[in-house]
């Protein structure tokens, strides 16, 4: 296994990867929460590579190879704490996250990128575009929400899959099937076991942290609503939202473009909480076409 290139960020380490021309308008890819940035699909990436663009992928903090945090997180307080009105105490926010991708950008020599996200990605890109605007091209939002508790929550199926306990050993993690979560929020009929299972495996080597991910989770949960900031956002916006997603039901990526001024809004049909090929045909030239557009 080789190890990826290291930048240092915003004071920690993270860990990515870019593919094509650095002359090229950048895309900067923000994976979602727990994934590593092996789930961005390579031939995902190589589609939009050779449409003209160079495209950045990356861990995010606390998965993968970029740093680790060790402060202990317990999830169902910190949602009790928000239920409650109260302000939790975690060991970052979403605004670390987006203030990562911006110090990536930095270390790459990047000035203005593209930046596209999924789901938690889509919250950091949507983080980014308010605190730090003058550093994007352009926004691509996908299966993600606002952070307003009326919208983009998961159903009950889909949130007790969330909260149940992962595997604690690499031989539970591979008897695991994908299905067991994919199943739950992804595009009905159109995942890939096999494929989704291989992935799996390389997270584990490259490193699999359910603490991390409950950190991340939690950062996520206390940095509550980005509405009003998204209403002074002055990047060209695209948002992107299934209409089988259970883990962000579709309202969430519907109040994205609303709040957004000028957002446009693709909803796909049969699109769960994934991104399977047999649907890349429906957004990857319709994001081609966003970006495209907005770099000089």
């Amino acid at each position: 296994m080789t190890a990826m290139p290291i930048a240092r960020a915003n004071g920690i380490d993270i860990a990515y990867e870019t593919l094509g021309d650095p002359a090229d308008p950048t895309v900067l890819l923000v994976h979602g929460l727990g994934c590593q940035l092996i789930e961005w699909d390579d031939e995902l990436c190589r589609a939009i590579v050779d449409r003209g663009f160079h495209v950045v992928r990356f861990d995010n903090r606390d998965v993968g190879e970029s740093t680790r945090f060790d402060q202990p997180v317990d999830v169902m307080g910190v949602i009790a704490a928000v239920a409650a009105g109260e302000v939790p105490e975690v060991p970052y926010l979403l605004s670390d996250m987006a203030a990562d991708a911006v110090g990536l950008l930095d270390h790459l020599g990047v000035d203005r990128a593209h930046v596209l996200g999924v789901s938690m990605g889509g919250m950091i890109v949507q983080t980014m575009a308010i605190e730090h605007g003058a550093r994007l091209r352009s926004m691509t939002s996908i299966m993600s929400t606002t952070g307003d508790p009326d919208v983009g929550m998961p159903t009950g199926e889909a949130m007790s899959t969330l909260l149940s306990p992962p595997p604690h050993d690499p031989g539970g993690a591979c008897r695991t099937p994908p299905s067991a979560t994919t199943g739950v929020w992804g595009s009905p009929g159109l995942y890939d076991e096999a494929r989704l299972r291989e992935v799996a495996g390389r997270k584990w080597d490259r490193g699999y942290d359910p603490a991390g991910t409950a950190r991340q989770l939690a950062a996520i949960l206390a940095s509550g609503s980005r509405s009003a900031g998204l209403a002074t956002v002055d990047v060209p916006t695209l948002v992107i939202h299934g209409t089988a997603d259970k883990l962000v039901q579709p309202s969430g990526g519907e109040r994205t473009a609303e709040v957004v001024p000028d957002a446009k809004l693709l909803m796909i049909e049969g699109m769960g909480h994934d991104l399977p090929p047999p649907l890349w045909g429906g957004y990857v030239e319709r994001v081609r076409g966003h970006i495209a557009t907005e770099h000089p």
